[in-house]
């Protein structure tokens, strides 16, 4: 059974900085490009970062130099430091597995008081 558990939301002060954490199981996590999207309210689903099964990371540009996207292919996990969070973070954070086909987690609430 496929599983993408995400961790680490919560409600932190503006500056403040989160590491969200998605566990992955019931299938091959290395061969598979990872990424955190987020939804803010009344938005659409947005990608925040990428990471390929190589390491290659992309982001948008919203979160450049504040959130940095990471994998540990042996724990078959995907991280992302987030720093420097402003109330426009504000969102629930998805955990998003592809490569043959594609998965989701159930999302994580992240929000950022001013």
């Amino acid at each position: 059974q496929v599983q993408l558990v995400e961790s680490g939301g919560g409600l932190v002060q503006a500056g403040g900085s989160l590491r969200l954490s998605c566990a992955a199981s019931g299938f091959t996590f290395s061969y598979y490009y990872m990424a955190w999207y987020r939804q803010a309210p009344g938005k659409q689903r947005e990608l925040v970062a990428g990471i390929s099964s190589l390491g290659s990371t992309n982001s948008a540009d919203s979160v450049k130099g504040r959130f940095t996207i990471s994998r540990d292919n042996a724990k078959n996990t995907v991280s992302l430091q987030m720093n420097s969070l402003t109330p426009e973070d504000t969102a629930v954070y998805y955990c998003y597995a592809h490569y043959l086909t594609t998965y989701w987690g159930q999302g994580t609430q992240v929000t950022v008081s001013s």
